[in-house]
């Protein structure tokens, strides 16, 4: 029974030798992978401050004032170049354009469908005649006079 009680001892001590060393190498590659995490995110950080001073380089408007001057040969604005809003055109009117389309083919116009015809008639019936329904007579309402509660 005492050599049980060793063994056991021995395997429960393996075992927590085990557990240990794992959590301390699971700690030492998360502390790793921070590391690396920072290291990438000072390098991103970087990255953005230099392409914020190469942005306010390329926007420099002296810079592209000169450009302007070399390449499209820039006139002075006059003053007869600004205008008022009421001065603008207006703005075009945009049509149906699928409808003018099937009008330039002669497709506008409506076309007469069967409304109850069977399946197997080889005839179509004839479309029923519109007529307008005759507005119904206004029913005369009693209005009761407006007690107040007082």
């Amino acid at each position: 029974m005492l050599r049980i009680l060793n063994v056991l001892a021995i395997v429960a001590l393996v075992g927590s030798a085990v557990y240990a060393y794992s959590i301390k190498y699971a700690t030492l590659y998360q502390a790793e992978r921070m590391a690396k995490l920072k290291r990438e995110l000072q390098s991103e950080t970087d990255s953005v401050a230099m392409l914020r001073a190469e942005w306010s380089h390329v926007a420099n408007p002296v810079r592209i004032e000169v450009l302007a001057d070399k390449y499209l040969g820039g006139q002075v604005m006059q003053l007869s170049q600004i205008t008022t809003f009421a001065g603008l055109p207006e703005k075009a009117a945009r049509g149906d354009e699928i409808g003018a389309k099937l009008q330039d083919l002669g497709l506008a116009e409506p076309t007469n469908t069967p409304a109850a015809a069977s399946a197997f008639s080889a005839t179509p019936a004839a479309p029923k005649p519109a007529t307008p329904a005759a507005p119904k007579p206004a029913t005369p309402v009693a209005l009761k006079p407006a007690t107040s509660g007082r």
